[in-house]
């Protein structure tokens, strides 16, 4: 019996071991649903984040048309990895607005300039709680919103080549 018991440690290791490797070989999914999708947009309206753009409230995700939201900010490298498939989405008709957190004017406009501008508005968010109020996480991160301003898809972090064929599909969907 007391031999049995030197054992004990050692299953109990080895368990935790095969946990802890199931969950980095076989990850469960990383998709995290959102509470927002299937309803309207908080009520806001955001001041102007630079001069040459307007800047964004509620009222103008209700103009008939869906639109994607991009949340971003200028400090945050995956957003400056997706600019190159924001400025593809728009060519292909896409009306892009967006939400800058946490940003300084002058700093929006050299990440503009440096990585391209695909937006038609971009509202400052300087204190987040715009962001929070749409159930945001981080950026980059966005959202299809149909014409009547209901949320109709979230998409966390950059948007990569892959997955634009879905949020093409969700913007089709949204009409």
């Amino acid at each position: 019996m007391r031999k049995l018991l030197l054992w004990v440690p050692l299953m109990v290791f080895a368990l935790f071991a095969g946990v802890l490797l199931r969950g980095l070989i076989a990850p469960e999914s990383g998709t995290i649903s959102s509470k927002m999708v299937g309803k309207a947009v908080p009520d806001f309206t955001l001041p102007a984040a630079i001069a040459s753009h307007p800047g964004l409230s509620s009222a103008d995700l209700k103009s008939g048309k869906p639109v994607l939201l991009n949340i971003f900010a200028s400090w945050c490298l995956p957003c400056a990895t997706e600019a190159p498939i924001l400025l593809e989405l728009e060519k292909q008709g896409v009306e892009i607005h967006a939400i800058a957190i946490r940003d300084k004017p002058e700093d929006v406009v050299a990440f503009l300039r440096q990585h391209g501008d695909p937006y038609a508005r971009i509202g400052s968010d300087v204190s987040s709680q715009v962001q929070i109020s749409l159930g945001s996480s981080g950026v980059p991160e966005s959202f299809v919103i149909d014409g009547k301003g209901i949320v109709r898809m979230q998409h966390l972090g950059d948007i990569r080549a892959e997955d634009v064929p879905k949020i093409l599909a969700a913007l089709k969907a949204a009409e």
